[in-house]
């Protein structure tokens, strides 16, 4: 099959101004793509701190997109005991997959080359202790599955799309895995607009009775790393999704309203996804300076540095420093002091009021 001249293809041919706009935000990424190269790695223990904090971030942000209620807090509970594999609730069956799934994207994906295999076993995998969906994990769809936008408590706010019927969902993912992979091979068009427009398809189709946002995010995880982006692991992009809920429905909804025209405009999507992941490459510069910072900070200075960002809370007291940490009084305000010093933290009141926040 000539692929170029599929519709896959053709929809990634763009007017000059949205070409324009489409180069600068690429080359932005791919600067920062360079200079993590140039730079080195960073750090073990930055390395090892950041990747966990995103496999916390992203399992709990990417699930909530979905309508699941843990906070941040009970993922990162639920991930300390994970070996144990008892979960009471369907949130934490589906958290505890997810969580599973992403840890092994970051460790294995250079073993881990797209196919449409692999597509129904990230699906399967990541629901394994999802008891509600034993009968369509690792399987396609077997009845319609509109797209509905959930509110924060879970309740359907509105339908976003009706994709692909059953009948026809196993031939199109063959299809868009098929185009992918010719893509990749010919290295048509940027990566990034490769991985933005294989995402959307996947969504559009929406190939699963349930679970397709998140295999999308593993997806998209998978896809970035391949190509080099590291930074992937080290920023979650599904927390900064989660930030720009409303702005990710309405551009897949924008999108998938020329979905298989005569003519589709993909660009509000393509858009919306670079966005995304120039947010995690400017996130990842400040990476590189903070790994500068963590060389000039002792254990317990390290500590509460780690303590203060992986907060759900913005603004802490030194009594909540000292109650958390089990550090001496005298020396939780030593190093508050040093951190300020630093311009880690910044100093909000007087008095018995004083509290800390990370300058961002």
């Amino acid at each position: 099959m000539d692929w170029s001249n599929e519709r896959l293809s053709k929809r990634l041919t763009f007017s000059p101004e949205r070409s324009e706009e489409i180069f600068a935000a690429l080359s932005e990424i791919d600067a920062v793509k360079t200079a993590f190269r140039l730079t080195g790695k960073l750090a073990p223990r930055t390395l090892t701190r950041l990747t966990q904090s995103v496999i916390i971030t992203s399992t709990g942000a990417s699930n909530r997109i979905e309508g699941n209620r843990l906070s941040d807090a009970d993922v990162e509970a639920l991930y300390r005991k994970l070996h144990i594999r008892k979960f009471r609730t369907r949130d934490e069956q589906e958290v505890a997959g997810y969580l599973e799934m992403l840890e092994r994207v970051f460790e294995s994906h250079q073993d881990m080359r797209l196919s449409e295999s692999l597509v129904l076993q990230l699906h399967r995998d990541m629901l394994r202790f999802s008891v509600k969906d034993e009968r369509q994990r690792g399987a396609y769809k077997f009845g319609p599955n509109r797209v509905e936008a959930k509110d924060a408590t879970g309740k359907v706010v509105g339908i976003v799309f009706d994709p692909t019927p059953p009948h026809l969902t196993p031939k199109e993912m063959q299809e868009l895995v098929a185009w992918y992979q010719w893509a990749d091979k010919e290295k048509f068009k940027h990566p990034l607009i490769r991985i933005g427009n294989f995402i959307f398809e996947f969504l559009a189709i929406h190939p699963f009775q349930d679970g397709n946002g998140r295999t999308s995010r593993l997806l998209t995880n998978l896809l970035l790393l391949h190509h080099g982006y590291d930074f992937a692991a080290l920023v979650s992009h599904e927390k900064l999704i989660e930030a720009r809920k409303a702005d990710y429905y309405l551009a897949l909804n924008r999108a998938q309203g020329s979905w298989k025209a005569r003519k589709e405009d993909i660009f509000p999507w393509l858009s919306y996804f670079l966005s995304i992941v120039r947010a995690q490459a400017d996130r990842a510069v400040l990476l590189i300076e903070e790994d500068r910072i963590d060389s000039l900070l002792s254990e317990k200075q390290l500590a509460l540095w780690n303590w203060a960002q992986m907060r759900n809370e913005p603004a802490f007291s030194r009594k909540d420093a000292v109650e958390a940490l089990e550090f001496p009084p005298r020396t939780v305000e030593a190093i508050i002091k040093k951190l300020v010093n630093l311009k880690c933290l910044e100093r909000m009141g007087e008095g018995r009021g004083t509290r800390y926040r990370v300058v961002r």
